[in-house]
């Protein structure tokens, strides 16, 4: 830790904001390549004995806070619709990540290319996969992935280790799976499996086992002697004094106000935070910094979970909580993006059934409607009966950006995420043709979906401050530096032009150490003395 006078008084190669995945990779690979970093932070440090999984009925914006959580709800607009809920995002050192179940697969090459057959909705991303391929690898091999290859993948992953063994219950639906002509593999996990290690999926782990932004970026960041860490402080706006150069960020820690100043400034607050703030920044635009294009915040993408109960063969017993089965085979279903599908580590039981039915609830309009929450005890009671053993999967579908779909300004309150965001029509026909396919695979009388309409994952924001060649119609280079501005850079997921068919902390970890590598080789090179002519 430092304090706001200690980091005003030094002079930093790279100002972090934000120490989640994309931030703590990037501070960490900056410091490895010889440059001083200082992480800035809204969340709290956190203790490393902390265990506590993400809950949503927690509302007490400092208890929340306390733990980990992003402290207010988001205010989600849709047509005339309005909706407050608590969405799944982290606010402290490592960010969402420490409550993420590790789950880091790689996309598929038609996911950032266009490729024959596969249309992309963009046409393909500024930066190929092939350039993205290195990355990759050291994403993985930072982060301890661990899991089998993916049997419909020619690109091998040269960096990812060997899974544990499969437990007999995981075994048998791995060999149900093959047996009706799926292709399953142990799932691509971030984590050490060291010693003792408690399977901290979707909670925060008191050791290093789980690989998380904080334990395999900020930590090792910190540890090297070449970063500090500020937390607990709001980073109110960047100030743009002279036109293309931020020069400084304004910071509230306590009741303290001041600006600290870098040579480069990367941008790591995730899909919300980061364009939030550029909207904020208004020194030398009423529409906020690098908005020339009118693009920040626009795009905003999720990814669309269709959740699914299995049941086991007649006489085998459940997976239970393992995450270890994943599938491709509903990636592409006839020529229609679509993604993967995976285990979720819980059985169908009527404690997951009520959290389905209670998530559905407050997110549609008839959540101002408390009294309904009681009533669904009703019917998870009954489907709790109906699928007794079943396993819970979930598929996870690719959203498309929509220019219309942005987040915008919350004029009351800067910490209430706002965003208006509409589910595409296309999604309802992929939704039904991936359903289909499902069913068709697994058994008819095996499968039953656990919702009707889309599930937004709105833990998944993605594509706020896209990348591309074009200034018009984007917001960052292919480099991830801001057209508008030579020194800003961003390292979350807002990057994103598509949101792809995975998860998509890996990309996120790649993307963040490509552009540490950018930023330090510029450094670097304008430290170097000049040759006398």
């Amino acid at each position: 830790m430092i304090t706001p006078d200690e980091a005003q008084s030094q002079s930093w190669d790279v100002i972090v904001i934000g120490a989640g995945m994309g931030g703590g990779m990037a501070g960490r690979r900056l410091t490895e390549r010889g440059l001083s970093v200082l992480f800035l932070e809204k969340g709290v440090t956190g203790y490393r004995s902390e265990r506590q999984y993400y809950a949503d009925d927690v509302t007490e914006p400092i208890a929340r806070k306390l733990r980990g959580y992003w402290p207010k709800p988001v205010e989600a607009h849709d047509g005339g619709a309005v909706s407050h809920y608590f969405a799944p995002l982290g606010s402290g050192v490592g960010g969402s990540s420490v409550f993420y179940a590790a789950a880091l697969e790689r996309p598929e090459p038609h996911d950032l290319d266009d490729v024959p057959d596969i249309t992309h909705p963009t046409g393909g991303w500024p930066v190929g996969f092939e350039a993205f391929l290195p990355y990759f690898d050291q994403a993985e091999d930072l982060l301890f992935v661990h899991g089998a290859e993916d049997p419909l993948s020619d690109i091998p992953s040269v960096k990812l280790r060997p899974p544990p063994e499969f437990t007999p219950q995981e075994a048998a639906m791995m060999a149900d799976f093959r047996d009706r002509g799926l292709h399953p593999y142990y799932s691509h996990i971030a984590q050490k499996w060291i010693e003792g290690c408690a399977n901290c999926f979707g909670r925060k782990c008191p050791r290093t086992c789980k690989m998380d932004g904080r334990s395999a970026g900020v930590e090792p960041a910190l540890a090297s002697g070449r970063a500090a860490i500020i937390t607990e402080c709001d980073v109110e706006a960047l100030a743009e004094d002279q036109p293309g150069q931020i020069t400084g960020v304004r910071v509230r820690h306590g009741d303290e106000t001041f600006t600290l100043h870098a040579r480069t400034y990367v941008l790591a607050a995730g899909s919300f935070g980061s364009p939030t703030l550029l909207l904020r920044s208004t020194d030398l635009s009423a529409t906020g910094c690098a908005n020339s294009s009118d693009w920040v915040g626009r795009g905003l993408m999720f990814h669309i979970d269709n959740f699914f109960a299995v049941w086991p063969r007649r006489g085998a017993e459940p997976i239970g909580k393992s995450r270890a089965i994943s599938t491709r085979d509903f990636y592409v279903v006839k020529g229609e993006r679509m993604g993967l599908a995976q285990s979720m580590g819980y059985e169908a039981d009527y404690g997951t059934i009520l959290r389905f039915l209670l998530m559905q609830l407050e997110r549609s309009r008839f959540a101002k409607y408390t009294k309904l929450r009681r009533l669904l005890n009703i019917p998870a009671l009954l489907a709790a009966k109906l699928f007794g053993n079943a396993d819970v999967f979930v598929a996870q579908m690719e959203d498309f950006p929509v220019r219309e779909n942005r987040v915008v300004l919350n004029q009351k309150d800067p910490e209430v995420f706002t965003f208006e965001y509409t589910v595409a029509r296309d999604v309802f026909t992929r939704q039904t043709g991936l359903r289909r396919a499902i069913r068709s695979a697994i058994g008819r009388w095996r499968v039953m979906f656990l919702s009707i309409k889309p599930i937004v994952n709105v833990g998944h924001p993605l594509g706020t401050l896209r990348f591309g060649s074009d200034p018009a119609t984007s917001v960052l280079d292919p480099d991830c530096k801001a057209h508008d501005l030579q020194n800003l850079y961003v390292a979350d997921g807002s990057f994103m032009p598509t949101s792809m068919g995975v998860n998509p902390s890996l990309t996120i970890a790649a993307n963040a150490l490509r552009v540490a590598d950018i930023i330090a080789d510029r450094t670097n090179q304008s430290k170097q003395p000049t040759e006398a002519s």
